[in-house]
């Protein structure tokens, strides 16, 4: 385990904290002094099965999982081991399904102090992680002139670099922001962080959001439901998938797959399509069985029937 340790912080990840916790409390007193080539997929089995027994969530087994993997590879890598046992993870079944409707959303920010709730918009419409990518950000990453806002390569979760153009709504949310800022510096305050709360960057806002969500309706909603809502807004307003993977920073389809979440309203918007669409072929044989057909269609008529369309067929 002390290779992937290791290894973790000479690429500077940020999930070093992590790794350290999970080997230091469930890996190391599981496996003891156990050396790894002695780890069969039978005993990476049991150790699976022991940590369900504990009550671990699938996705918590899968990153210890993880882990072991990394340390195979790392070993292989160095001719120490000739082979990978198979270790199997656990399916997992406990994604969050979190996520703001607009109505949910206003309600939201009415609740909010000024300085959290433009936070909370920032988000709301970029999709990017508050912890580590809004909270963090500084004017030097907002550009006014390209109408863009930016990310540095090592300073995401992924480690990629990113740029989300300006909205209107986000454009307008600096412009205030910058305004802010401005004057602490005509008060010789200065604050590179674009999110402050007089003078001082914003880092945590637990309370204020609690609160606000109990007040809108919402509680147990989380902040990081704000990225999977904006997720499926992009997806929603047409912006193809590749092009809102980059704007969010996804790097895996998996993912984004699971933050493009269906609502109980979505499969209403689309049964309204389905019935509009009916309708319309509704019109369309009604006209042929009158001898007609839609203007300028050009088209000669049709013998059409309701058993010849799926939406139409009853039977």
């Amino acid at each position: 385990m002390k290779a992937v340790v290791g290894d973790y912080r000479d690429r500077g990840n940020r999930s070093l904290a992590d790794v350290q916790r999970r080997v230091e409390q469930h890996l190391r007193p599981y496996f003891g002094g156990m050396r790894l080539p002695a780890i069969s997929s039978t005993k990476a089995r049991d150790y699976r099965r022991h940590r369900e027994q504990e009550g671990a969530a699938p996705a918590t087994i899968n990153r210890e999982m993880a882990i072991l993997k990394r340390a195979f590879r790392l070993l292989a890598r160095e001719g120490r081991v000739t082979s990978i046992p198979h270790l199997p993870m656990a399916r997992e079944r406990n994604a969050r399904q979190g996520f703001f409707s607009d109505e949910q959303f206003t309600a939201l920010v009415k609740h909010l102090p000024g300085e959290v709730a433009a936070v909370v918009r920032f988000a709301y419409i970029t999709g990017w992680r508050i912890p580590s990518e809004v909270l963090t950000l500084r004017w030097s990453h907002v550009d006014f002139v390209a109408r863009e806002v930016r990310l540095d390569p090592g300073t995401t979760k992924n480690g990629d670099g990113r740029t989300f153009p300006f909205t209107d709504a986000l454009e307008s949310l600096l412009k205030v922001q910058k305004s802010g800022h401005d004057a602490l510096c005509q008060a010789d305050r200065i604050c590179p962080h674009v999110f402050q709360r007089d003078g001082v960057r914003i880092s945590v806002f637990r309370k204020a959001w609690s609160s606000a969500c109990i007040k809108a309706g919402t509680p147990g909603r989380i902040p990081h439901d704000l990225r999977r809502t904006a997720v499926r807004n992009l997806v929603r307003a047409g912006v193809p998938e590749v092009i809102a993977m980059r704007l969010t920073g996804h790097k895996t389809r998996s993912v984004f797959d699971r933050y493009n979440i269906v609502s109980p309203n979505d499969l209403a918007v689309a049964v309204n399509r389905i019935n509009q669409a009916a309708a319309a072929l509704e019109t369309v044989i009604a006209g042929s069985e009158q001898g007609t057909t839609p203007a300028n269609s050009g088209q000669p008529n049709a013998a059409v029937t309701a058993a010849d369309h799926p939406i139409l067929r009853t039977a």
